[in-house]
């Protein structure tokens, strides 16, 4: 597994979705955050534990910045680097980044 590879595609999957757009400096933010998200701990995980584990850094990211919303990583192919993303919602629509619902 390549956990760079994987973060990038991540971080570029994310960044391409989050509202407001993303500057540079903070598509590397999520970046190095997914990163780390991908390389904690040294065991083997499961497909669904590493998606928990970037939700997580993604949740902490916009939680840590308080003003933007982005998609959650629903698919990560470790072959591929393809990232599949879903909105998170309430009521069916997509969260906003500015004064929720």
């Amino acid at each position: 597994m390549d956990a760079s590879r994987l973060a990038s595609a991540a971080a570029d999957a994310y960044a391409a979705e989050a509202k407001p757009p993303l500057t540079e400096e903070l598509i590397s933010k999520v970046r190095e955050a997914l990163l780390s998200a991908i390389g904690a701990g040294t065991d083997a995980v499961s497909d669904t534990d590493r998606l928990e584990r970037l939700n997580a850094a993604l949740d902490a990211f916009e939680t840590d910045l308080d003003a933007v919303v982005g998609p959650r990583i629903a698919s990560l192919d470790e072959t591929s680097a393809t990232v599949t993303t879903r909105h998170r919602s309430e009521a069916g629509q997509p969260l906003r980044a500015f004064g929720g619902q």
